[in-house]
C-alpha cells in the first residue's frame, strides 16, 4: 500500500487487479488546469475564472480512506471534489460512477427484458470554438426529435446517452457527437430493424442538416451459437457488453483533449475557454425509456452532480474492523504522503 520517497511515506491505492489508482497524475492535471483559469481572470479580469482556479486547487486535497486490515484493500470514504466540469480529478470519479451505474443498469434489463445492445455513434461536422455552444444546443433539440419519431420509438426501448467532444488540434476545430447504448428486442433484427442509412437519414433529418452526416451503428452481443457452446457465448456477450459500458461512460471530454502539453499556452487557454463555456450548466448524459425507469428502480442518484466519494454501492463491511489512512497532498514533491 506505501511506497518511500526520501523521509515520507507516499500513497499507493490498488484495483482488485492489481491497477494502480494515479491520484498522483489526476491533481497534478488539475492544479495544472487551476493555473489555466488563473491565466484566463487574468487575461479577462473575469472573477468567475478565479474562483473555479481556487476550487480546482482546493480538489481532493486530503484523502480518507478506510483499509481492510485483512486484505488491505482501501476504500476512499471520505474526500472534497471541486466538481468543476473541466476538473480531470472529478471527470475521473464521474466516469468510474456512471461506468458503475451504467453495469448495473444493464445487468438489470437484461435480467427483465432480455434484450439486444446497439452502440449508435451519432456526428455532426466539426465547428470552430465560437460554434461549439450553439451546435450543441442544436444537437440536443435534434435528439429530442430524432426519438420522438415513430420509426425510432417502436425500434428501441430506450436509450443512454453520452455526449463527448474531440479537438482537432491542427484544424482548431471541435467535433461534439453522441455516444448511444440502445436496448432493443430480440427481435429487432426482423421487422423493427433499422439499417444504417436509415439511421443517417433519420438524424439528418432531426438536426435539419444540409449535408449527410457520419453515423456508426453496430451490435454490441454476438450471435447465439449452438448448445453446445452457449455457455461460454454467454460469457463472450457479457465481456461485450462491459467493453461498451465502459466506452460509452468516458466522460465528454479527456483532460489531455483541453490542456496540451505542461504549460499555459495561447491555445491551452482558448480550448478551456471555449469548453468551459459551452458545457457550463449542460447535462451531458442522459437515459430514456426502460434504462432510465430501471435508473429511478435501483436508486442511483446523480452521477454527473452527486457525490464523487461513493462510486459503488456496498454494505459497510469495510468499517468493521478497519482503520483510517489520510493521505495529503505535498506540493513540494507533488504527490500524495501518508501522515
Amino acid at each position: 500500500m506505501y511506497s518511500t520517497e526520501n523521509d515520507y511515506i507516499i500513497l499507493e491505492d490498488k484495483t482488485a487487479t492489481g491497477k494502480k489508482r494515479d491520484w498522483k497524475g489526476k491533481k497534478r492535471r488539475a492544479n495544472l488546469m487551476a493555473e489555466h483559469y488563473e491565466a484566463l481572470q487574468s487575461k479577462t479580469g473575469v472573477p468567475y475564472y478565479g474562483k473555479k482556479a481556487e476550487k480546482l486547487c482546493s480538489c481532493a486535497e486530503c484523502l480518507s480512506f478506510k483499509r481492510d486490515p485483512e486484505t488491505g484493500k482501501l476504500k476512499l470514504y471520505q474526500a472534497q471534489f471541486c466538481k468543476v466540469r473541466l476538473c480531470p480529478m472529478c471527470a475521473w470519479r464521474r466516469s468510474l460512477k456512471i461506468a458503475y451505474h451504467n453495469k448495473l443498469i444493464v445487468e438489470e434489463a437484461n435480467r427483465q427484458y432480455g434484450c439486444r445492445w446497439i452502440f449508435l455513434t451519432l456526428t455532426v461536422r466539426n465547428v470552430d470554438g465560437d460554434g461549439l455552444k450553439p451546435m450543441i444546443a442544436d444537437m440536443m433539440k435534434g435528439w429530442n426529435r430524432l426519438f420522438g419519431y415513430k420509426r425510432v420509438k417502436e425500434a428501441t426501448l430506450g436509450y443512454f446517452r453520452a455526449l463527448e467532444i474531440t479537438k482537432n488540434n491542427e484544424e482548431n476545430t471541435y467535433h461534439p457527437h453522441f455516444h448511444v447504448l440502445l436496448p432493443v428486442k430480440r427481435n429487432y433484427f426482423g421487422k423493427n430493424y433499422i439499417k444504417q442509412t436509415e439511421w443517417t437519414s433519420l438524424w439528418k433529418r432531426a438536426m435539419k442538416l444540409d449535408y449527410t452526416p457520419i453515423v456508426d451503428i453496430r451490435r454490441v452481443k454476438g450471435k447465439a451459437k449452438v448448445d453446445a457452446e452457449q455457455i461460454e457465448d454467454e460469457v463472450r456477450e457479457a465481456m461485450m457488453e462491459q467493453k461498451a459500458v465502459l466506452e460509452i461512460s468516458k466522460y465528454p471530454v479527456k483532460d489531455t483533449d483541453v490542456v496540451r502539453g505542461n504549460k499555459v499556452t495561447e491555445d491551452n487557454l482558448n480550448t478551456v475557454l471555449y469548453l468551459d463555456d459551452a458545457l457550463a450548466a449542460r447535462r451531458l448524459i442522459g437515459y430514456g425509456g426502460i434504462l432510465k425507469e430501471i435508473h429511478k428502480e435501483l436508486n442511483l442518484g446523480d452521477a454527473e452532480d452527486g457525490d464523487l466519494v461513493k462510486i459503488e454501492e456496498e454494505d459497510d463491511e469495510v468499517a468493521n474492523g478497519a482503520f483510517e489512512v489520510m493521505a495529503y497532498w505535498h506540493p513540494g514533491i507533488k504527490n500524495y504522503i501518508i501522515k
